[in-house]
């Protein structure tokens, strides 16, 4: 007998079917019949400005030499739960309390992801009925891990302390989550201020120092550290795929807390530790970020810069945010146009769309790094300024709203 339920082409069930052709007529109305994230490879001598390495160290060959060695000496390691590793000596233990000693807390935990740590960081001190207070545009990660752990989101504007106070003031104590530097548009949280508000109304604070930590403060020690926060904040989560070019996340968390993460994360508890190489390649990373001061000036130098000139440039940059740039142009399909004449003058950007922004308010983000010399900084500033009218920016959403 036929199986009227898998008679599609694909061969799957109708409902799956369905949900496919829905995304199919989305390509082909929204998005012109194009898949916006599909952009060219690198051209030869390209500004690549799509990464993360802030630093500019993911080819250090202190990272890649510390890597190998570590690969020839133990392999893949152990493929098992890090709950079950209780040797206070061991090498990824020992990196544990290093970072959470940079940052300034007693205890820390790596992750397999710094996605892993926001969701696993969510449902051990989330619960239902207990708000939890986030900013719009904080990282997925945490808006899924409160919905993870069955808690509701209580969502204000973004870097707004009024719209917090009054949402606090509606429902009570709760837990306050935000970024410390926002990884859509590069802006910088208003950190001391939500800290005491939230610690004047019994909450607990959660900062998300993904695209701070390595790039900011003393030796690279983030800003909660370098603020002087470290004993206001309860935890601090990163992705260490940032500054770091790790494969890992971490969370920097009191005393005691280490073991309870261990039963209530379920990220924790079923996936496998981080392997020998990954470890090695942190800690390595680390004495990099420590030692080499000159990476993070010349990061925060370049960005003043090209902040400064952009917005000269008429372009919808502020001139206070960090190393991320964001060029809101609009429409998914007018901003995958603006990404495409970008490459075709071999400046490659990311593309952001919904989910990771609002509807109407899609960018190029372009991520600046320690790397980028004199004439690549020249070369960025000459042809965006000479692209503006073949990218039609007087008509972006982000100019309108710079405008207003």
């Amino acid at each position: 007998m036929e199986d009227r339920s898998r008679v599609a082409i694909g061969g799957l069930p109708d409902f799956m079917e369905q949900r496919l052709a829905k995304f199919r007529n989305f390509v082909m109305t929204e998005w012109g019949g194009r898949h916006v994230f599909r952009s060219r490879p690198f051209t030869p001598g390209a500004l690549v400005l799509c990464t993360n390495d802030y630093l500019s160290i993911s080819n250090s060959r202190r990272i890649v030499d510390a890597q190998c060695a570590s690969l020839r000496e133990h392999g893949a390691g152990l493929m098992m739960s890090s709950l079950f590793n209780q040797d206070p000596n061991d090498a990824l233990r020992r990196v544990e309390q290093t970072l959470a000693d940079a940052i300034g807390t007693a205890e820390g935990v790596l992750t397999q992801s710094g996605y892993c740590a926001n969701i696993g960081l969510m449902q051990a001190i989330a619960c239902p009925g207990r708000p939890v207070y986030i900013d719009v545009i904080a990282h997925a990660s945490l808006h899924a891990g409160i919905r993870f752990a069955g808690a509701t989101a209580v969502l204000f504007h973004h870097n707004d302390i009024g719209d917090l106070r009054a949402k606090i003031s509606q429902n009570g104590a709760g837990v306050v989550v935000i970024d410390s530097i926002y990884s859509t548009n590069g802006s910088l949280a208003p950190i001391r201020d939500i800290v005491d508000f939230a610690r004047a109304h019994d909450c607990l604070m959660v900062v998300d120092e993904s695209h701070s930590l390595g790039t900011h403060g003393l030796h690279g020690r983030g800003l909660v550290a370098d603020l002087g926060l470290a004993g206001k904040v309860d935890f601090v989560t990163v992705s260490l795929a940032k500054a770091y070019c790790s494969r890992a996340g971490f969370i920097a968390c009191p005393k005691g807390f280490r073991d309870y993460f261990g039963f209530e994360s379920l990220p924790a508890i079923f996936s496998s530790s981080l392997l020998p190489h990954d470890i090695a390649g942190i800690r390595a990373a680390h004495e990099v970020v420590v030692s080499e001061e000159w990476r993070r000036d010349r990061l925060h130098k370049l960005t003043r810069h090209i902040r400064c000139e952009l917005a000269s440039m008429d372009y919808p940059v502020d001139t206070d945010g960090e190393q991320i740039i964001a060029l809101e142009v609009g429409s998914d399909l007018r901003t995958a146009e603006v990404r495409d004449i970008f490459e075709d003058h071999g400046i490659f950007g990311s593309l952001f769309t919904p989910p990771a922004t609002s509807r109407g308010r899609s960018l190029v983000r372009l991520s600046l790094h320690a790397g980028l010399s004199d004439c690549d900084l020249d070369r960025l500033l000459t042809t965006l300024r000479d692209l503006r009218v073949a990218v039609r920016l007087s008509s972006w959403s982000g100019v309108a709203r710079t405008r207003h």
